[in-house]
């Protein structure tokens, strides 16, 4: 049996072309994903890289071989092909690798409706098979694949959700990173008032200006000197496939992505009095307060899609939202998408005279160290150990994601295991940053002891 745990992952399959995927891999998985949904029709689309037209051409092969029509939608950006499964009501894949690496791909996979597929919930099964070679015989009666654009009405779903139309004018800088953004962002700005500034929109998967991954502070400073030398009211950076967004204000400063959490959650309660609105452990206590104060109930989830999904699914939540930039929303069958948060910060901003940083200074309330990875020898042990120290003085801790560790004034860390590496990747934050600063060296002193 070969071992397929480095390709199929926690989330999704991602690999090196053509090393680890390959045409005839994603074949396979194409006739495994038919044997796993029971569908008989599928949608596919897929992003930029130079080998995603081959392996969605090979998915769709796989599983036409195991009798399923396929849908082939073309290129589009992640929530593009959330946005086909839902309006089609059919599972779907979408090939990228996000923000991965030039000679990297790989394929997302969900249900009819955008609900997700992780690790437990079939990429296990899908794996399980992939390693004993079990792979469907051909159908009797193979089915057949058809092209479908449906980016205007992607463009026009999103707009019927967050109109702008009647908002004053502004000036955003858009960086796509070569990425796919470059694709969907006109088509959903179009006639807006909105004047684009565009960087870097130019389809290329060889990512030849900066990795498309915004999470990284080196991928937003060409963005961050544009907006200063344009006079810009607002940047915006999108990763590779758009399924995430980041912002940066009129004076270049990255916007926390957990005000972006309590901005869209203030606007999401305003139109759903008293929903729900789930949010990761290492979202800002900010955020959290700020649901409450909107009359919302705050949900805590573990980090990753598939997880935050399922809790909005169990509490009908209106909008859920991660600090990695992940945003959902009830309206968009749950899924995650950057360019409808995208509206909801140009609609906060156009809505109002003054300028971003000053919207978002309401949103931004503690101090935080920033994500701070440390490798580790024995990843339970080190968890076992932090924990009994903070116990010990009487703190709160829980192991819903990691170790959260609550010191009951403010302050307060999250300890969380990498899927893939020893690692332990540490989040603080408190009221002050010489308290944010004294909290995380005593744990990381702790942790790299």
């Amino acid at each position: 049996m070969t071992d397929y745990s480095h390709l199929v992952k926690a989330y999704d399959i991602r690999g090196e072309v053509p090393a680890q995927l390959n045409a005839g891999l994603a074949r396979k998985a194409g006739a495994l994903f038919v044997r796993l949904t029971g569908a008989p029709r599928i949608v596919v689309a897929r992003d930029m890289r130079d080998s995603s037209p081959e392996l969605a051409a090979a998915f769709a092969a796989g599983a036409n071989m195991a009798g399923a029509d396929v849908v082939d939608a073309g290129l589009g950006s992640t929530d593009y092909l959330y946005y086909a499964s839902g309006s089609l009501d059919l599972p779907g894949a979408m090939i990228t690798a996000s923000h991965n690496p030039a000679k990297d791909n790989g394929i997302k996979l969900c249900r009819a409706g955008a609900a997700p597929i992780g690790e437990d919930s079939g990429l296990g099964r899908i794996r399980s098979w992939l390693e004993a070679d079990d792979i469907p015989v051909p159908a009797a009666r193979p089915g057949t694949t058809t092209s479908q654009n449906l980016l205007g009405d992607y463009a026009a779903h999103l707009n019927a959700l967050v109109p702008l139309k009647n908002n004053r004018r502004l000036t955003a800088v858009v960086d796509a990173g070569n990425g796919m953004a470059g694709h969907t962002v006109p088509a959903v700005l179009d006639g807006l008032p909105v004047d684009v500034d565009a960087l870097y929109f130019e389809l290329d998967g060889t990512f030849p200006h900066h990795e498309a991954n915004p999470l990284d502070p080196k991928n937003l400073v060409d963005l961050q000197a544009r907006v200063r030398a344009v006079g810009a009211d607002i940047g915006l950076a999108f990763d590779g496939d758009a399924d995430r967004c980041f912002f940066v204000d009129e004076r270049g400063e990255p916007v926390s992505p957990s005000a972006v959490v309590g901005l869209v959650a203030a606007r999401e309660l305003a139109r759903h009095p008293g929903s729900a609105v789930v949010h990761n452990v290492i979202t800002s206590a900010a955020a959290v307060d700020i649901i409450r104060e909107h009359g919302g109930t705050p949900v805590r989830s573990r980090v990753g899609h598939s997880f935050m999904k399922t809790a909005m699914a169990e509490h009908d939540a209106v909008f859920g939202g991660e600090h990695s930039g992940h945003y959902y929303f009830r309206d968009f069958w749950r899924a995650d998408t950057g360019m409808l948060t995208a509206l909801h910060v140009l609609a906060a901003l156009g809505e109002q005279d003054g300028p971003l940083s000053e919207l978002t200074a309401g949103y931004s309330r503690y101090a935080a160290s920033g994500e701070i990875n440390s490798v580790v020898a024995d990843v339970p042990g080190t968890l076992d150990r932090v924990e009994a120290a903070y116990h010990g003085e009487g703190a709160a801790t829980d192991r819903l994601d990691g170790l959260t560790v609550d010191l009951g004034d403010g302050r307060w860390f999250n300890l969380r295991p990498s899927n893939t590496e020893p690692l332990l990747r540490l989040n603080v934050e408190a009221p002050l940053r010489s308290a944010v600063d004294a909290l995380r060296d005593r744990v990381l002193g702790l942790v790299r002891d």
